[in-house]
């Protein structure tokens, strides 16, 4: 194996032996395998060892096990242990999954810190089939079906094509030793029934189960592929971006010959699952929208807006002041308040008031219901939400709108989209204020 090993790191991964890899270790018999081979191809690497603390005094002799084991190869060890129960019941999710969260916001903590090139796990072929299983009992789009990939941006898996067997007599002939994981051996998770009733009744009727299983992800993938290129080229017509919100062209869409096939394409991996819901958008009225914990679908007109929820949002109450002299103000939004001579400006982008006008200190904030202001070029009042729908501003735009203020809260201006007449100049007015975003 070792020989077989060597050859597939030359071909598909030469590159991590003038790298500094950081190989996941539990202590079980695949990463202590991985870790024996790395160590006799003099690949530079160290341990990360994440104590859960879900098996008592099993867990902490695992990770005395991989203590020791370091010591033996002479390399550096990273050690961490979690609550794991605690998070898990504080996020509402499985222990499983709650174990893979943090290990993994952890394991790329470690990457970040100590500069390291790669994150190496022990995933093999049987992983491979087992995960391929849990997602058709699940329902998964086709990249559910391609298996694990065996490499990402930071992630290498260097023993994917080995299977279970083979990793065993590796370990038994050269008389490798590993910590055995009791849990392991519970049918009660869906992956280790899947391990131990179904995959070796596959394995009876055909024993060439991994191989052809091989074979048929390799297929997949190579079909993904071309659905991807073929994406990619009509997303060109149907998609454009402005700042953070990507616009999807319905009417160009809907004249595709399975738009709801492209849609889920275009969506797929931001925790989108009721595709139903999320193809009735495109005949829904304009400002109906679906949610996931990180992104936002909403329906604008002829558009489906799609856009991240980020950290812009917990701006929404905040307020800025601005004191009379400053000239530059970078939070929320970056402002340049400066003395003119000009009366008039050419965009949007600026406005000129009468100094004389404003209460200091100035306040920058988000718009809220019941706002009225006195549009430029009008006359009366308006709300701002009415002037938000006269000018059609999606959801999103108007979420991300700010409104210059004076102390007792009159609008200057609608940042970038309209001015307040009641602090324009006149023909009375001696000192002019430019104020530019």
């Amino acid at each position: 194996m070792l020989e077989k090993f060597e050859a597939h790191i030359n071909d598909k991964f030469p590159e991590i032996y003038s790298q500094k890899i950081l190989l996941a270790i539990s202590g079980g018999i695949d990463s202590v395998v991985l870790a024996h081979l790395f160590n006799k191809l003099k690949i530079n690497f160290s341990f990360a060892h994440c104590n859960f603390r879900l098996r008592g005094v099993e867990s902490d002799l695992d990770e005395q096990f991989v203590k020791d084991l370091s010591s033996n190869y002479k390399i550096k060890t990273h050690v961490t242990s979690f609550n794991t129960e605690d998070y898990a019941k504080s996020k509402k999710i499985s222990t499983q999954l709650a174990a893979r969260e943090l290990r993994y916001n952890w394991f790329h903590q470690i990457l970040d810190e100590h500069k390291y090139n790669k994150l190496a796990t022990a995933h093999h072929a049987d992983d491979n089939l087992e995960t391929f299983l849990i997602n058709l009992t699940r329902g998964t789009g086709l990249e559910g079906l391609t298996g694990i990939p065996e490499k990402t941006n930071k992630l290498i898996r260097p023993l994917l094509p080995f299977s279970r067997e083979e990793i065993e007599l590796f370990a038994l002939k050269h008389k490798i030793k590993w910590r055995e994981d009791s849990s392991n051996n519970s049918t009660k998770y869906l992956r280790n029934k899947i391990r131990h009733e179904v995959i070796p009744i596959l394995k009876e009727i055909s024993p060439a189960l991994l191989k052809n299983f091989n074979n048929t992800t390799n297929y997949l993938k190579e079909s993904q592929e071309i659905i991807d290129d073929r994406i990619k080229d009509i997303s060109k017509n149907i998609i454009t971006k402005e700042d953070d919100v990507i616009k999807i062209n319905i009417k160009k869409l809907e004249a595709l010959p399975n738009p709801k096939a492209y849609l889920y394409q275009f969506l797929k991996g931001h925790g989108f699952s009721e595709w139903d819901k999320v193809t009735k958008l495109l005949r829904a009225q304009s400002g109906k929208f679906i949610s996931t914990n990180s992104h936002i679908l909403l329906k604008n007109r002829e558009f489906l807006l799609f856009s991240h929820i980020n950290s812009d949002d917990l701006l929404k109450n905040s307020i800025s002041v601005i004191e009379e002299g400053t000239k530059v103000i970078n939070h929320p939004i970056q402002l340049t308040i400066s003395n003119t001579t000009e009366t008039m400006v050419e965009n949007k982008n600026s406005i000129i008031v009468d100094k004389n006008l404003l209460f200091f200190p100035l306040r920058i904030r988000r718009w809220r219901n019941g706002d009225v202001f006195y549009p430029s070029g009008m006359t009366g009042k308006k709300k701002v939400s009415k002037f938000f729908k006269d000018e059609k501003l999606s959801r999103f735009e108007k979420e991300k709108a700010w409104l210059l203020c004076t102390a007792d809260d009159k609008i200057i201006w609608i940042i970038g989209m309209r001015q307040d007449r009641r602090f324009k100049v006149n023909s009375k007015t001696s000192k002019l204020i430019k104020i530019s975003k």
